[in-house]
């Protein structure tokens, strides 16, 4: 009840904040009578990174506008080298810092935002309520729609096939310019130097080691592969290349299922686990270092992608064509199998192991690293 009530506050406050504004210019779109820009992109790792061709598209259509990000705090460090934003507003996407944040972004005085990821019915209030004129959201088939600059023509999820069309929809409205699908993640030489002096301190990996990483971890079951089926493929890769070394990555909260994966693997002193030892600034650097990368759908995977790390990429409850790899497909292995319940429970799967990720074989998978590994090093 108590949510409820914070809900139809802040959207009947957001509607009267609206219906006091004037009628904005159109022509003004696309022009420098736009000059601050608030981009909201304020869930996962994996919906950021996607968001940043958005942002692109957004600097080449106002190249002399101030842009800032609205992002999750955990986050914002992936996103202080991107050139395309001129600032870092943070904002967790609970209602305990609705006020505050509203507070903030008033502040500001924005002329424009635009939603590229946000959670409702937090997202569209926070942007009207934030004074900005223009208020851009896709898909907005939702009872508040009415707060937005877009509220017609109603477009839902399957009105695109990725979700960085989506993102790059959204920019159009709101008079960003075209640009390509490729993600944003830049990683500066003093980090990647900082990386790599701790894989060799820290972990006794030496510069030229082959390093291939395993991501266990996703953030609903039903994206995971079993560990012990990383652990198979685990020892089978490292039998076949003696100096190959495997990384497993993953957040402190996934350290169980990293643990039972480089426990059945069985060799310490070729498994490395980075799991809640690296900061998150760190992690880009890391996957530059590997050869490849074995994820689920899940941010590191858009992460490997962004920085040009080939991938072998599982997918069983959700299509890769919505959110796998968009750009430079050579470098990225995708093996899709079919989910098994019809209809798909996806975040509410019951299953500990889910039956569809249990399609993907380790046979699959191990021949997918290997072409990986025997192509040239890039």
């Amino acid at each position: 009840m108590r949510l409820n009530l914070r809900q139809n506050l802040a959207i009947a406050l957001a509607r009267w904040q609206v219906r006091r504004q004037p009628r904005p210019d159109p022509a003004e779109l696309g022009t420098p009578r736009v000059g601050r820009i608030l981009a909201v992109s304020c869930t996962a790792i994996g919906d950021a990174l996607m968001s940043t061709p958005a942002l692109r598209s957004l600097r080449l259509g106002y190249p002399q506008a101030r842009i800032e990000l609205l992002v999750h705090p955990a986050y914002a460090p992936l996103f202080r080298t991107n050139p395309d934003i001129n600032g870092i507003r943070l904002y967790d996407n609970r209602w305990q810092g609705f006020w505050r944040t509203v507070r903030e972004l008033r502040r500001q005085r924005y002329d424009l935002v635009a939603i590229l990821h946000g959670n409702e019915p937090q997202a569209t209030p926070l942007a009207a309520l934030s004074g900005a004129r223009w208020r851009f959201k896709l898909p907005n088939a939702f009872a508040h729609r009415d707060l937005l600059s877009n509220a017609e023509p109603v477009r839902t999820w399957d009105d695109f096939t990725h979700g960085i069309d989506q993102r790059l929809a959204v920019a159009t409205l709101a008079g960003g310019a075209p640009t390509e699908r490729a993600m944003t993640l830049i990683v500066d030489a003093e980090t990647q130097e900082a990386l790599d002096a701790t894989l060799a301190d820290d972990f006794g990996v030496a510069p030229g080691t082959p390093v291939l990483a395993f991501q266990p971890g996703a953030s609903t079951a039903s994206r995971r592969w079993r560990p012990e089926r990383y652990a198979e493929l685990g020892r089978r890769l490292l039998a076949h290349d003696p100096a190959l070394k495997i990384v497993v990555t993953g957040s402190p909260a996934e350290l169980p299922l990293v643990d039972a994966v480089t426990q059945g693997i069985g060799d310490p002193a070729r498994v490395i686990v980075t799991a809640g030892r690296l900061p998150l600034a760190q992690l880009p650097a890391l996957l530059r270092r590997c050869r490849a990368l074995v994820t689920p759908d899940t941010g590191i995977m858009h992460m490997a992608i962004a920085v040009g790390t080939p991938t072998v990429s599982l997918f069983a409850a959700a299509h890769w064509e919505r959110s796998g790899p968009t750009v430079a497909l050579h470098r990225h292995i995708v093996i899709q199998k079919w989910r098994t319940c019809d209809p798909c429970l996806g975040k509410r799967c019951p299953y500990a192991a889910p039956l569809c990720m249990d399609n993907i074989g380790v046979d699959e998978v191990y021949d997918a690293c290997l072409r990986h590994l025997e192509a040239p090093a890039s």
